[in-house]
């Protein structure tokens, strides 16, 4: 992993006991699922959905890629999209440009624009764009969809083709836009989801 990053993650993986009981008992529904698809040979695969597919999901798409990554639990594959498609959002590539990630845009213009994502070296991008939740590349059946806001919980009473359906919301970092707050309100969702996608992967690490 890039340095800063990989030192976020030691960092926050010290930061476990933060997280709310409450919380735990989702997070480890999640790491159950990781296990049981690892365990019995199958890949894992993690959909994170929200209502615009711009902000919070992608944040938890890549963390739990990173977690995966920096655990060292092979075939995870990670997913994101929205109840309607709109654009990543450009505060969130730059929380995660903070964070110590490179992220480059793959066209230079378009309202949907498709980022190159990475955080180590010797490694594939992810091509992370806006889509809704079960558009191409995104699976249509044998994955959890992670809901990482309420309101496309209750937009997607039915989410068709999974496995497991978990509801962790997170705050929005959008209600900071433009203020004096922005980039600490985004560096902290930033943190904030990695925190708990570093202990699914952690428990699911554990066997």
């Amino acid at each position: 992993m890039f340095p800063d990053l990989l030192s976020l993650c030691q960092s926050l993986e010290n930061t476990f006991a933060e997280i709310p009981e409450s919380r735990r008992v989702r997070l480890n529904r999640l790491s159950g699922y990781v296990r049981h698809r690892i365990d019995a040979g199958w890949i894992a695969r993690l959909t994170a959905i929200c209502t615009h597919n711009s902000r919070r999901s992608h944040l938890t798409q890549l963390w739990l890629a990173m977690a995966a990554d920096f655990y060292g639990i092979p075939n995870v594959e990670t997913y994101s999209g929205g109840t309607e498609a709109t654009a990543f959002h450009p505060n969130a590539v730059a929380a995660l440009r903070r964070a110590g990630l490179e992220t480059d845009r793959e066209d230079a213009e378009g309202q949907n624009p498709i980022y190159r994502v990475r955080w180590r070296e010797d490694m594939s991008p992810y091509r992370a764009f806006s889509k809704v939740w079960n558009a191409a590349p995104n699976p249509r059946k044998d994955f959890a969809a992670v809901m990482v806001c309420s309101e496309a919980d209750a937009a997607c009473p039915v989410v068709a083709g999974c496995d497991l359906r978990v509801a962790l919301p997170f705050e929005d970092p959008k209600a900071s836009d433009g203020t004096p707050r922005e980039a600490a309100a985004y560096d902290a969702s930033v943190q904030e989801i990695g925190r708990e996608m570093l202990y699914v992967m952690h428990r699911a690490g554990q066997g």
